[in-house]
């Protein structure tokens, strides 16, 4: 049986996000679908940027018609971002639930976890992981983009 994962790195001013398809039975298990960017102005106002990160996601989940959500949970850097990121996650979470989807989440450390071995890896590290995991000669920039390819590749492995 086939699986679609999205992984969405929630952000305001990027959404990272990573499409993969998977299916337990075959030779490779897992292929790469689409990855990419959702980006928003620094000058635009805020409820401008929410919209941007609302419409774009609507986009993405009709055109690859994902099965499964994996996110990354929300943990504090500085006060100002994690409310910034809050409000975009919120925004990213209220999609996920108008389609329906099932959401997973990881923290950052299970994500690191699950690709490297290691909860305290860097992020070169979980890049080669991606590329390794997706077969890729290359490592999918940018970071944003690579981090939701993450987050789908661990919650694929988490679905046994």
């Amino acid at each position: 049986m086939q699986q679609r994962i999205l992984g969405l790195d929630p952000g305001l001013a990027v959404v990272g996000f990573g499409v993969i398809v998977c299916e337990k039975m075959l030779q490779i298990p897992v292929k790469l679908v689409d990855f990419g960017v959702i980006k928003t102005s620094a000058k635009a106002p805020i409820g401008e940027r929410l919209c941007t990160i609302y419409e774009d996601l609507n986009t993405i989940i009709e055109q690859l018609e994902p099965d499964l959500v994996a996110i990354e949970k929300l943990f504090f850097y500085r006060m100002a971002n994690t409310i910034a990121v809050a409000q975009a996650r919120g925004v990213l979470t209220l999609v996920l639930a108008q389609h329906k989807l099932p959401i997973v989440e990881f923290t950052p450390a299970q994500v690191k976890q699950a690709l490297t071995g290691m909860g305290n890896a860097d992020k070169f590290d979980v890049q080669q992981a991606v590329a390794r995991e997706l077969n890729l000669d290359y490592i999918p920039k940018p970071d944003d983009a690579a981090d939701g390819l993450a987050l789908a590749i661990t919650a694929w492995f988490n679905g046994d």
